[in-house]
């Protein structure tokens, strides 16, 4: 186990965790207050018993503010009159995998952070206008807002502020990758994680709490259910869910163009990122074994999502997948439209 891992089961033992315990580097002085009077209205919105108290009152109740008068992490991240450095974003959109047509850098409280991030990926997706017979035009935009919420907010609650990397955000023509530093808390998989068969453990209690106080999120354990169902519902593709080796990714797909699923005319002259003939395009270390690999770390994934993250050919992704079907590596589980590939043997 790593120090940080060590210090998180540590936490763990006495119910609390990092961000609840005295900054070594700030102190009240740094504390915007009118921060707090925003979150004083924001949550007696919501309550049926309002707030009276005043901000610094606040803060001793939520254990903002210790007894020996410094102030918790969470108080740092939650309500900082400074420029968060622990706390950045950054987010592109990309017109390639190398090419950046837009940036954004963010290093506010984290408050700001949620409705800042979602005002940057609205800016840079596609919505359309349905014409449904009412006076009032029906908005349609390329994702389900709700799910790109919930996967932000989930982003900024959950993330490890511990470690020193910054949390990234890029969007692409039909794609929007989310990453954060830090993998999964408390040893959760990939698998439990999709299964939903887990007891939830939040990294960030405090967090959590106040971000819960204000109606940003409701419970623990119950968001990546409703992403994967707000994507399915809107008929696109389940998110994928990524464990890297230092830290968690959760890729969402807009609607692909049939040419480029190789849905008209055998996918000829378009290609996922700008241009690749996906009937010529050289394949490079793709093969039976990189697929099973992707597989099994990603159950349920089917093979529009593999030709997306391999960058291959629809035919190039089929030939592998029959290969490890044949071996009885693979199986298909689920209806025609919506399953995916798993493992053998693997429990859902």
């Amino acid at each position: 186990m790593s120090l940080l891992e060590i210090s998180a089961l540590h936490l763990k033992t006495f119910h609390t965790s990092w961000d609840y315990y005295p900054s070594s580097r700030y102190d009240l002085g740094s504390i915007d207050l009118e921060k707090v009077n925003r979150f004083i209205a924001s949550s007696n919105e919501i309550r049926d018993t309002k707030i009276q108290d005043d901000p610094l009152t606040v803060l001793r109740k939520f254990e903002m503010i210790k007894e020996n008068g410094q102030i918790a992490n969470a108080c740092h991240l939650l309500f900082s009159k400074n420029e968060v450095f622990d706390a950045t974003i950054s987010i592109g959109r990309f017109s390639t995998e190398t090419s950046i047509k837009d940036s954004l850098v963010l290093r506010t409280d984290l408050f700001t952070e949620v409705e800042e991030t979602l005002t940057f990926v609205r800016k840079h997706i596609n919505k359309n206008y349905i014409i449904t017979g009412d006076p009032k035009r029906e908005e349609r935009w390329e994702y389900p807002l709700e799910a790109l919420r919930e996967i932000v907010v989930n982003m900024i609650v959950h993330r490890d502020y511990q470690n020193p990397g910054d949390s990234i955000i890029k969007i692409f023509d039909h794609k929007i990758e989310f990453y954060n530093p830090g993998g999964l808390a408390n040893g959760l998989t990939i698998a439990q994680l999709q299964s939903g068969r887990y007891t939830s453990f939040a990294r960030n209690r405090k967090i959590s709490d106040l971000f819960r106080e204000v109606g940003i999120i409701e419970k623990y354990g119950s968001g990546i259910k409703r992403i994967t169902d707000a994507f399915l519902n809107y008929g696109l593709l389940a998110p994928i869910f990524e464990s890297l080796p230092n830290g968690f990714q959760v890729t969402v797909y807009g609607k692909v163009p049939e040419t480029i699923a190789g849905g008209v005319s055998g996918g000829i002259n378009s290609g996922i990122n700008g241009g690749v003939n996906l009937e010529t395009a050289d394949v490079v270390n793709v093969d039976s074994k990189a697929i099973f690999s992707f597989i099994e770390k990603n159950p349920g994934v089917n093979v529009l999502l593999l030709m997306n993250h391999f960058e291959v050919p629809k035919r190039t992704v089929e030939r592998w997948v029959k290969q490890l079907k044949d071996e009885h590596k693979i199986e298909f589980r689920g209806a025609p439209k919506t399953g995916g590939y798993w493992v053998v043997g693997c429990e859902k």
